[in-house]
């Protein structure tokens, strides 16, 4: 099972370093292909004044001391086509937005570089567009065969991140997630499918009480990793806090996962 875990954005090197510590256990488990995650600029922010990270080369030269001291692989998202040939020299994943799913310039240069890329659905599409993007990527690699098998071989994933419902609001389709198999690789993201878009006066709320549900139930219907933004101290996180899982509750939610696959492969 891919794992990918990890605090929503850089918010210092010491808390990277204390996150990434208690998360060896996930790295040395023969179950799990774990990928420590953090971004370093999160630039869809809802407010100009919200905490976006440490930029790019300060970001980056974070994640490197990561890969250096623990031997995690590592997964970052990208904004912008020119900042996908640097990152991938770090980044083992390269993880397009979901509001930047459809973006072919950023897709093509994700796709030039060698490293997996990771592509969110946007919020605002059915699962059945998202093929368009995956192709967009095989094609650029020289890859004329598509589906699954094509997608997992020349390193291009889906994630689920729920589909907006009204206003301020997010549901999980569980169908997306045997739709979008059928394209590549099927991550969800069980931390920001429970998120609420602009829900607290200029920022994002959420309700990290419904993570595990909704991880359980994507297990059951069978996806190949899953993605969970964590951190020391939830309550105090600079991003997403309120959809964020503390360490303890995501050892339990990851175990509870795996004995769901262990089922499932009978």
């Amino acid at each position: 099972m891919i794992l990918i875990a990890g605090p929503c954005v850089i918010e210092s090197e010491e808390l990277i370093f204390q996150v990434a510590e208690k998360l060896a256990k996930f790295n040395e488990d023969k179950r799990i292909e774990f990928y420590f995650k953090s971004s370093f600029d999160k630039a869809n922010r809802t407010s100009i004044s919200s905490f976006r990270g440490p930029g790019l080369e300060k970001g980056c030269e974070i994640l490197a001391k990561v890969k250096a001291k623990f031997g995690y692989k590592i997964l970052t998202d990208i904004h912008e086509s020119y900042q996908a040939a640097p990152v991938s020299e770090v980044a083992d994943v390269l993880q397009i937005p979901a509001f930047l799913c459809r973006q072919t310039d950023l897709l093509v240069a994700s796709a030039k570089t060698s490293s997996v890329v990771n592509i969110k659905k946007g919020q605002f599409l059915a699962p059945d567009q998202m093929k368009y993007s995956v192709k967009k990527v095989l094609e650029t690699r020289g890859v004329s065969e598509f589906g699954y098998d094509a997608a997992k071989e020349n390193g291009v994933w889906l994630t689920e991140r729920g589909s907006t419902f009204g206003y301020g609001n997010l549901v999980v389709d569980m169908r997306s997630l045997a739709i979008m198999r059928a394209y590549a690789p099927v991550i969800f993201d069980a931390t920001h499918s429970v998120q609420m878009p602009g829900g607290l006066d200029g920022k994002s709320g959420g309700d990290s009480r419904f993570v595990p549900y909704l991880a359980r139930a994507a297990a059951s219907v069978g996806v190949d990793g899953f993605f969970y933004e964590t951190h020391i101290n939830p309550c105090e996180a600079l991003c997403d806090g309120p959809n964020m899982l503390n360490l303890d509750e995501l050892e339990k939610t990851v175990e509870q996962t795996l004995k769901i696959e262990e089922i499932l492969k009978g």
